[in-house]
């Protein structure tokens, strides 16, 4: 496969290419020059694709995805939204970082508790049903008598600068869920919620809220929101540059005490080298 552009990186995406957000992300990548390629969620992604990217982004909590990124983090592939991001989609992993920032956080168990509660999957698989009251499930989280309606905090890194957008939306306790429009983050929640995506080295997650008696609940943490209706496509393509490693290293002709431009402290071709070695030493087999 040729290098794209004058400059330009290969990203692949682990996400439907239909996603009407990422989408519009994906083109705002082409439109820098980068070369962007979609990997379906429901299945591996082979390692030869992964040894060709540059960055690796990942918008889906799956089985496919998970291992890709494990994958590219051990081969020195960038990632965006990385391995220990998407571990948020492990139920008690995301309610225990949620309460770990400050949240306020509804009991959960794995057994039935003595009053109303929600049923949940173990892990926030992709393709798994939403949440349900009452009813047998593998976790059991205590049910906040809130109205029928979330907030849901976006808060995404551009490099530097974490930007926290909420919308309102129906809860999908109640049936489809439905936008309701944009509201004004509270700026207590919105601070708990930039910590939370900084002290998992997250790029974008979400963190639901519900509201009863004055006091805000987190009811759910997911490392691959869809962002629809927020309007932070352009930040998230802002945030998908600020990890693209540095372009390329080259030495002009006739110059061969020329600097090499490096990210990570090796160029893309040491890299290269460096992903093979460590994965004949690691991958049994190979």
């Amino acid at each position: 496969m040729r290098r794209p552009a004058t400059g330009g990186r290969r990203i692949g995406i682990v996400c439907n290419a239909d996603h009407d957000v990422f989408r519009a992300v994906a083109d705002g990548l082409r439109d820098h020059g980068h070369e962007v390629t979609f990997f379906h969620p429901g299945r591996p992604v082979p390692e030869r694709d992964i040894d060709r990217l540059d960055l690796l982004a990942n918008k889906k909590v799956s089985r496919a995805a998970v291992e890709a990124l494990q994958y590219a983090e051990r081969t020195g592939v960038r990632t965006w939204n990385g391995y220990y991001a998407v571990l948020l989609g492990a139920r008690f992993v995301g309610l225990r970082a949620l309460e770990a920032v400050g949240f306020r956080v509804p009991p959960a168990s794995t057994t039935k508790p003595d009053c109303e509660y929600v049923v949940k999957s173990l892990v926030d698989w992709y393709g798994d049903g939403n949440p349900h009251l009452g009813g047998d499930g593998e976790v059991y989280q205590k049910y906040v008598p809130a109205d029928p309606i979330d907030d849901k905090y976006y808060a995404v890194d551009v490099g530097g600068e974490v930007r926290v957008r909420a919308v309102r939306a129906r809860s999908k306790l109640y049936g489809e869920k439905a936008l309701l429009g944009t509201v004004d983050p509270d700026p207590a929640l919105a601070a708990k919620t930039r910590a939370l995506l900084r002290a998992v080295g997250a790029q974008a997650l979400g963190v639901d809220v519900v509201h009863a008696d004055g006091v805000a609940y987190a009811v759910d943490v997911n490392p691959a929101m869809s962002f629809r209706g927020v309007g932070m496509d352009e930040d998230l393509v802002e945030s998908v540059l600020a990890r693209l490693p540095a372009t390329d290293a080259v030495v002009p002709d006739g110059d061969a005490d020329a600097t090499v431009r490096t990210c990570g402290g090796y160029s893309a071709e040491t890299r290269s080298a460096t992903s093979t070695t460590t994965r004949s030493s690691t991958l049994p087999g190979s």
